[in-house]
């Protein structure tokens, strides 16, 4: 029984090459679909360069749910001042959707998204602060390109003499590259080109550097912008229950750490 055993184990283990042949060479099955979510800490949440924080952390999260069609749905959140632009809401909500598909290194990304702050007042009318976007992008390796277009009103500014806003469109370059060893760079340019509001318009941009440890992503970045700063102006905001004014768009470093699950 004994050198039956050995017999056995022998002709088993002979077969091992070739059955690890077989599943090696079998493709690996792509899932139907996949949901993902995402945590962030920031010591400052900053939308297009400006702070929607006055300065001050936030904490960031969302899940998306990708198809293997290549369509997608997702949903992302974050605490925001009210003295930043939302009087009475202190939560914004974004909803997007799009379709996104890839060509060797090139990649094509379209869809929509909508930016809600539950709970915000726009002055005289009651509704809460919103903003409606499409967007279309391509990426090359490293590189990508996306631009935003507003729908409706941008986050319901009526612009200059009630001209509206609508139209207003955001043009976002950015790199990220991956040194290896958990260690990445990453770069950004960004011009806001502002409907129906006079001296608005800016560029932002971001030099950054990541590194992960154990499922963290760990990050610090410089941002800077070239909006206007000034007490009074259009990206300077006043907190009203101090009267401390804060530059919006004043240059900042970035901490954070995020995670993926």
């Amino acid at each position: 029984m004994h050198k039956t055993i050995v017999a056995s184990a022998l002709i088993a283990a002979s077969m091992l090459p070739s059955l690890a042949s077989a599943q090696a060479a079998a493709p690996a099955e792509t899932p139907e679909y996949t949901v993902a979510g995402n945590m962030t800490l920031i010591n400052d949440y900053r939308f297009r360069g400006i702070t929607q924080t006055m300065k001050k952390p936030a904490l960031q999260g969302g899940f998306d749910f990708t198809h293997a069609s290549g369509f997608y749905l997702g949903n992302w959140n974050s605490n925001v001042s009210e003295y930043a632009g939302f009087p009475g809401g202190n939560l914004e909500m974004d909803f997007y959707g799009g379709y996104k598909t890839s060509f060797g290194d090139f990649g094509l990304d379209v869809g929509a998204i909508y930016y809600y702050y539950p709970g915000s007042k726009v002055g005289g009318t009651g509704s809460a602060v919103d903003n409606k976007e499409i967007y279309i992008g391509g990426s090359w390796k490293f590189l990508s390109a996306k631009y935003y277009y507003s729908v409706g009103d941008y986050f319901s500014d009526k612009g200059d003499n009630n001209k509206g806003t609508d139209g207003t469109g955001y043009l976002d370059l950015s790199a990220a590259y991956d040194l290896g060893n958990g260690w990445g760079v990453n770069g950004h340019v960004g011009q806001l080109s502002y409907k129906g509001r006079d001296k608005a318009d800016y560029t932002d941009w971001k030099l950054g550097v990541t590194k992960g440890v154990k499922g963290y992503v760990f990050g610090l970045a410089y941002l800077g912008t070239n909006a206007r700063d000034k007490a009074g102006d259009w990206y300077s905001y006043t907190n009203a229950s101090t009267g401390k004014a804060v530059a919006g768009g004043a240059d900042t470093v970035l901490v954070s750490v995020s995670k993926t699950f």
